[in-house]
């Protein structure tokens, strides 16, 4: 598909940023839709010139959809939400989605899932995930599914979040500590996303995204603390009756919904297609973190190394 037209849906983003890189790097035209066009002036100067466009679109709004699809060979959607109107974005925004692509003749269809995402979740955000699957299975049957891990990468809220904290508390409090999570590195992600994208051999086919290693929250913390050179902190695991009972406090940065995504842990299933079917690598945290941890050490980039 060189010189295909791929819109993607939240293209501006986190992750969208560095699937329009993978797509502009084989070549392909990109448009980028989003609700506010102008958060993704950046991703104009990753391609040529006339090579990326960007429209204004809102996933709930089928009038703008259908415009954003308009001519594409290929659609992207990676719009998702961690609270507010679940149905209304992940089931709701997703059929608007993949209805507009079949109707506008697009090859291929990508929906960003999540692992954990099953319509009889406990969590509000997971059964919407999994809901979410079914009305684009269903209003377009070839559509290829991606469920990822955690993401982390240079400007992810993850790592970043920890190590923010992990910089300046003495003590660190650590909810669901013995949940654990296969953290997968974005640029693979968007490796993946674009080649589905692409080829037609992973049409109507679910994968699940997992980096190398398989971490617990702690583990995660302790990793990041290391990174920034303060591997003597102290971690606190929360217990489960004290998280649930923060979780339950009105503005509590940590939803009820959330806390119950922590109860299960968030790996690749067993036998589950994943990075493997598209010749991928996975990248470990560690080999590639400290080129933005090293801003979260005492002395910047002007730190030693922390050794083992």
């Amino acid at each position: 598909m060189t010189q295909a037209l791929v819109t993607i849906f939240g293209g501006g983003g986190f992750l969208g940023r560095y699937v329009a890189q993978e797509l502009l790097t084989r070549g392909v035209r990109v448009r980028v839709a989003e609700r506010d066009p102008s958060g993704a002036i950046r991703v104009k100067t990753l391609g040529g010139l006339g090579q990326v466009q960007l429209v204004s679109a809102d996933i709930t709004k089928s009038a703008s959809v259908a415009r954003a699809v308009d001519g594409a060979d290929a659609v992207i959607n990676l719009v998702g939400i961690l609270t507010g109107a679940f149905a209304k974005v992940h089931v709701d925004g997703a059929a608007t989605v993949a209805k507009a692509a079949a109707n506008a003749g697009a090859k291929a269809l990508v929906h960003i899932s999540a692992i954990g995402a099953d319509p009889e979740s406990p969590s509000a955000y997971g059964q919407s995930k999994g809901k979410g699957e079914e009305a684009v299975r269903a209003a377009f049957p070839a559509a290829t599914i991606i469920r990822p891990s955690i993401i982390f990468g240079r400007e992810d809220q993850f790592t970043n979040r920890f190590a923010g904290i992990v910089r300046i508390a003495p003590v660190v409090p650590v909810i669901g500590a013995t949940t654990k999570f296969q953290p997968v590195y974005v640029v693979d992600v968007a490796r993946a996303i674009a080649a589905a994208a692409l080829e037609a051999a992973y049409q109507g086919k679910t994968f699940e995204l997992g980096g190398p290693e398989v971490l617990s929250m702690l583990d995660i913390n302790a990793l990041i603390a290391k990174a920034i050179g303060h591997p003597a902190r102290s971690f606190l695991p929360v217990p489960a009756p004290i998280a649930s009972a923060i979780a339950a406090i009105p503005g509590s940065p940590l939803t009820r919904d959330q806390w119950k995504m922590l109860q299960n842990d968030n790996v690749v299933a067993s036998g589950a297609a994943g990075f493997g079917d598209f010749g991928i690598a996975p990248t470990p945290i560690a080999a590639v973190a400290d080129a933005w941890l090293v801003l979260y050490r005492r002395h910047g980039r002007f730190a030693g190394r922390v050794q083992a």
